[in-house]
């Protein structure tokens, strides 16, 4: 077995110049411990998108303030080979703890992290969904006024993982007016008079999907009922049967308690 000695000690040893290793900016979906002092942690990234990595001492003491959920990241990412795990070097950008003192805000950032996980494929980019996540959690550490963003987002959401809502003009008779119905299998608007007889079997299209209209605690609802309807037929990560992430659950039942004007 001598030549088989010699032959493995001419291979060549794994180098710097051989690993994988990137820098982005995310936001924090997951974290958890991994080992006495490690942490696993799951990001939605800007140009390489769900991805998940080890931060070493990432569950001391020290880091619990940044590995927050809906927290900022500047990320370095390093692996022997892509399809490793890899390790994480992290630098807080920006927080978003100022949401735990809002209830209703740090259930719809919980939803976000949670939807985000459960419906997008791993290291799939999807820059116009991080753009539009970064700028409903900035709207939402602003204050009040962010329900409507949310269901947008929601939208959003559905159109990233192949699926857009056609709001335009109606399925039947192409009136772009008084549009009052959305089709539970095909997505297409459907006005009043085209509804007729079938009104009863379709999803009722809140005004605040279609226009600048202010969203009312129902509107709001209506639209959540259409997108996680949607959501749960589109969305791959949702189990078997698919069931919506406990954490939208909770913001739609809170949505449910405001009051009337939202």
């Amino acid at each position: 077995m001598r030549g088989g000695v010699d032959a493995l000690a001419v291979l060549p040893m794994p180098s710097d110049s051989c690993l994988m290793d990137w820098q982005d900016e995310g936001m924090l979906l997951f974290m958890r411990p991994h080992g006495e002092a490690s942490a696993i942690i799951e990001v939605f990234t800007a140009m390489h998108g769900r991805h998940t990595g080890i931060v070493r001492g990432g569950a001391s003491r020290r880091m619990a303030p940044v590995l927050q959920p809906g927290a900022q990241l500047s990320l370095a990412w390093r692996a022997r080979l892509d399809d490793h795990i890899g390790t994480y070097t992290v630098e807080p950008l920006r927080s978003r703890t100022a949401l735990l003192s809002d209830r209703l805000g740090l259930a719809a950032l919980g939803s976000v992290c949670a939807l985000l996980r459960a419906a997008l494929p791993e290291r799939e980019p999807h820059p116009r969904l991080w753009a539009g996540t970064v700028g409903l959690c900035d709207r939402m550490m602003q204050g009040p006024g962010w329900h409507a963003a949310y269901l947008h987002w929601e939208v959003l959401l559905l159109e990233e993982i192949g699926f857009g809502l056609d709001l335009a003009d109606c399925a039947v008779t192409g009136a772009t007016t008084d549009l009052g119905f959305v089709s539970p299998r095909t997505g297409r608007a459907v006005s009043r008079a085209g509804a007729g007889d079938w009104a009863d079997r379709l999803l009722p299209l809140p005004a605040c999907l279609v226009s600048d209209a202010p969203a009312t605690v129902s509107d709001l609802l209506a639209g959540l009922a259409i997108t996680g309807h949607f959501l749960l037929r589109e969305a791959h990560g949702l189990g078997d049967p698919p069931a919506l992430p406990a954490a939208r659950g909770r913001l739609t039942d809170l949505f449910g308690r405001q009051k009337p004007a939202a």
